[in-house]
């Protein structure tokens, strides 16, 4: 039997309608090398969407192959309960340097898990403890923003405001304070037209109302206000919407003049995808919690980090009879062959490829993905980094979307393969988000691709 046939028999693919997925072929992907994939049949295809936001190098780095070589050739797991080891520290300390831009990153802690949702549920309940050990019982409010996602842990979609997804286990959830998300393009704020050839976030015409929502929303909580939980610049699954710059900075004002912590989730953002080792960082802003995964191993092994203040951290601090203790762990926590990884993709962050490079290759795309606007049913080009969204809708002029039973963008993600290019919409928003060591022959072969395909099943 062979993998398409075991696949249907046996598998429950993540965020998919498996009927609709047995009654297809679907693609055995077999190898890669950089950012091309290969399946079972010998084709090849650019790896559009860097597997699904984890891959930031490409696939088959030496680099990083001979880190994990090398550690396997020691030990490849050991418990972080009652032991420690020698890589994961490492890694902590090189990460907290890259994060506060500080060869000495005194009082910061990193805490180790397995994913994007493991290092947001282990940032809220670090949240939730410490105001409760720093007798500040009453702040137990979250606020985040609409069409928020952080994962799907019951404290993740707590924060997340995403009906689709979550609307099912509504029941399981606490309650959390919705803000208006600070994306432009649909802002019934933006008083600005649709205008053709520019990202709607340079075309806005407003008065931060969203940021004024915020404020309105931590003064009604008052002392019940806990933290405000955010992706900052870029929401991923909310359609890769993007936010006017200047939004963070400002809201993260607000919360320090509130006493309000500030959580930023860069589990997709992190590791330079914007242009920026952390997305935070374009705005000077230094949170009080940050959820790190995806990109955090270069895209090979699965680890995510939660790092805490010396603020947060401090409310642990206590004797053994005390029970200050973070009560929360997980069996692979500060994993040795997760952290070699990160070690090396860290460096290769410094070296092959700094920011300076993930930049220029970012301008690159964002200058190929103009071509996109001659296209009548693309409403909005946006680009951050090595991020690239293109909203297709049926009317221009009103910005109106396709019907949901017509699945545009799905459709043309499908088409792209065809091309020779893997990609994964968000809805009817396209997404270019390649690993950092694409050329520029390749970017314009992806651009090229998606174009093609967007041609085929929404003719011009």
């Amino acid at each position: 039997m062979d993998s398409t046939e075991l696949d249907k028999r046996h598998v429950w693919h993540p965020f998919t309608q498996m009927r609709g997925w047995n009654a297809g072929t679907p693609l055995v992907i077999v190898e890669a090398d950089g950012a091309v994939l290969r399946d079972a049949e010998g084709r090849e295809y650019l790896d559009g969407n860097s597997s699904i936001w984890t891959n930031l190098h490409g696939h088959r780095r030496p680099e990083i192959d001979a880190a994990i070589r090398g550690q396997l050739g020691r030990v490849a797991h050991t418990s972080f309960l009652g032991l420690t080891n020698d890589v994961a520290p490492q890694f902590a300390f090189e990460l907290l340097r890259a994060f506060t831009q500080d060869d000495a990153p005194e009082g910061w802690r990193v805490f180790y898990s397995d994913d994007g949702s493991t290092a947001v549920e282990a940032g809220l309940k670090m949240i939730h403890q410490a105001r409760q050990q720093r007798g500040e019982g009453e702040r137990r409010k979250f606020v985040s923003l609409g069409a928020g996602y952080h994962g799907d842990t019951v404290g993740a979609m707590s924060v997340g405001h995403s009906a689709l997804f979550h609307g099912t286990y509504r029941g399981l959830m606490f309650g959390s304070r919705e803000v208006m998300s600070p994306a432009c393009y649909r802002c019934p704020f933006n008083r600005a037209v649709p205008e053709r050839g520019t990202d709607a976030r340079l075309s806005r015409k407003c008065e931060w109302e969203c940021v004024g929502e915020v404020a309105k929303a931590l003064d009604d909580l008052g002392d019940a206000a806990s933290a405000f939980v955010m992706e900052p610049r870029v929401q991923g699954a909310a359609g890769m919407t993007m936010h006017a710059h200047g939004y963070l900075a400002r809201v993260a004002a607000l919360c320090r003049e509130r006493g309000v912590w500030l959580m930023l989730d860069e589990v997709m953002t992190g590791f330079g995808r914007t242009g920026a080792m952390f997305a935070c960082q374009h705005e000077g802003v230094m949170p009080d919690v940050l959820a790190l995964g995806k990109g955090i191993t270069g895209g090979y092994l699965p680890l995510a980090a939660t790092v805490a203040s010396a603020e947060i951290f401090a409310a642990f601090d206590g004797e053994h009879s005390e029970w200050r203790t973070f009560f929360h762990g997980h069996s692979y926590s500060g994993n040795q062959l997760g952290c070699a990884a990160a070690l090396a993709s860290l460096r290769l962050l410094e070296t092959v490829h700094p920011m300076a490079h993930v930049r220029a290759r970012g301008e690159k795309l964002c200058a190929l993905a103009q071509r996109f606007w001659e296209h009548p049913n693309v409403g909005d080009v946006r680009c951050e980094g090595m991020i690239c969204a293109i909203e297709i809708v049926e009317d221009f002029a009103t910005r109106r979307c396709f019907s949901a039973e017509q699945r545009v963008g799905f459709r043309v993600s499908e088409a792209a393969r065809a091309h020779g290019l893997i990609t994964r919409c968000v809805g009817d928003v396209l997404v270019l988000m390649p690993p950092y060591c694409v050329s520029e022959q390749q970017l314009a072969q992806a651009v090229d691709a998606l174009w093609r395909a967007l041609a085929e099943v929404v003719p011009e």
